[in-house]
């Protein structure tokens, strides 16, 4: 039986994730929050942490607002898995010893998100609550 707070946990993780996720865009591309690496850098127009940082900030944002949730999510997932095999997987076995245990995280909350939606407080269920 679903609790009744499960939906609205659902949108609060979805949330949360997505601002969360944002920032390391922002930094990426903008060089907030101590920017890349703490130097405050950005990448450089069309490499591939600069691609990483367009994907992470604008999909990030699209998930805080639950606009286009299920396939922003399942390309997010992509792309954080794509990260924990090229940056971290390489370094050892162990997510822990190797860094890339936010990688991981965020790669298996976004394919749940995939999966699941946005929850109840979401654009995508305003949007298509009107059109039906």
């Amino acid at each position: 039986m679903m609790h009744p707070l499960e939906p609205r946990a659902l949108s609060l993780l979805r949330i949360v994730a997505g601002f969360t996720f944002s920032l390391h865009g922002f930094q990426k591309l903008f060089g907030c929050f101590g920017g890349m690496g703490g130097s405050g850098a950005t990448a450089a127009f069309g490499t591939l942490p600069w691609v990483a940082g367009v994907l992470e900030t604008f999909g990030g944002i699209l998930l805080l607002a639950g606009l286009f949730t299920r396939p922003v999510a399942f390309v997010l997932c992509g792309e954080m898995a794509v990260a924990y095999f090229r940056a971290h997987a390489p370094r050892g076995f162990w997510p822990i010893a190797n860094g890339g245990e936010l990688a991981v995280l965020y790669c298996f909350i976004f394919l749940y998100l995939a999966a699941a939606g946005g929850g109840p407080v979401s654009l995508d269920r305003i949007i298509w609550k009107k059109s039906k």
